[in-house]
């Protein structure tokens, strides 16, 4: 499981699950060229790497995501103020 959210600066390999971002179940091979992206939450499957972390906690992507999935406010809908719905934005 990758902790953290940084840029991949040498790879072997390596090949990442990235379903629980995507719902992509196929693996997503990982170069420091072409697909240089890890993010926090994900896993490395086969082969080997080394990056360079850039985010933790809520500042990560999966963090910032949990954060806005965390926020719903109460929307007035129609008008009246005594109907509320939880809407996300």
């Amino acid at each position: 499981l990758l902790p953290a959210d940084g840029i991949l600066l040498q790879s072997n390999d390596l090949k990442i699950d990235e379903s629980s971002l995507t719902g992509e179940s196929d693996l997503i091979s990982k170069n420091v060229d072409s697909d240089p992206v890890l993010l926090s939450g994900t896993y490395a499957m086969e082969g080997s790497g080394r990056m360079l972390v850039t985010a933790v906690g809520v500042n990560s992507q999966t963090g910032i995501i949990m954060t806005l999935l965390g926020s719903g406010k109460n929307v007035d809908v129609d008008g009246d103020s005594s109907s509320k719905s939880n809407c996300f934005s």
